[in-house]
């Protein structure tokens, strides 16, 4: 069993993989594009978090996980827990491409475009609503600086992300070293 991760799961896979490669997904791209009234916002200050959202012409560049055979049914329970707390995510198995050349089917969430949480909000909209909301796992902001910073890490550029570490920071009133 693989597991694709292009956001929280980067910084807090919540399992130890047996193996961690560099994956793309075609088809698809990285978007704050839901959301977040549980873990990073709430229902009257919803926050932001990650999606894979469809679009043919998009390709996002994540993790693959592979997860123990032992422990499959364990991790499986644990990320429907986890990801599947409302039903604005949908589990699908997603053909990746891994970085030493691999393809794998792997499990995914995307993110549901009919659900009432899914959302398109331009860059700016976007930092705002990140800058101020706080949820049960912590502030939003907490979020898009760890997972900015494992893109970073992993060499994986995100023009959206980084400029919208720049403008969080600036309407939070943080510096550049945070």
């Amino acid at each position: 069993m693989w597991v694709f991760g292009y956001g929280s799961l980067l910084w807090n896979p919540g399992f130890t993989p047996v193996e961690t490669v560099r994956a793309d997904l075609a088809g698809y791209r990285r978007a704050f594009c839901m959301l977040s009234i549980h873990h990073r916002g709430s229902v009257e200050e919803p926050g932001l978090v990650l999606a894979l959202d469809q679009d043919a012409s998009e390709r996002c560049t994540g993790v693959a996980f592979r997860v123990a055979e032992d422990e499959q049914a364990e991790v499986l329970a644990y990320l429907r827990d986890r990801e599947l707390i409302s039903s604005a995510y949908v589990e699908r198995h997603v053909p990746l491409q891994l970085a030493d050349g691999r393809g794998v089917e792997a499990l995914a969430y995307v993110i549901e475009r009919d659900h009432v949480q899914y959302c398109r909000f331009d860059l700016e909209e976007q930092a705002r609503r990140i800058a101020h909301a706080v949820g049960g796992r912590g502030p939003n902001t907490e979020y898009l600086y760890n997972t900015a910073d494992h893109l970073v890490k992993m060499g994986i550029e995100d023009a959206d992300m980084a400029w919208l570490v720049t403008r969080v920071r600036a309407l939070v009133g943080e510096s550049a070293a945070g």
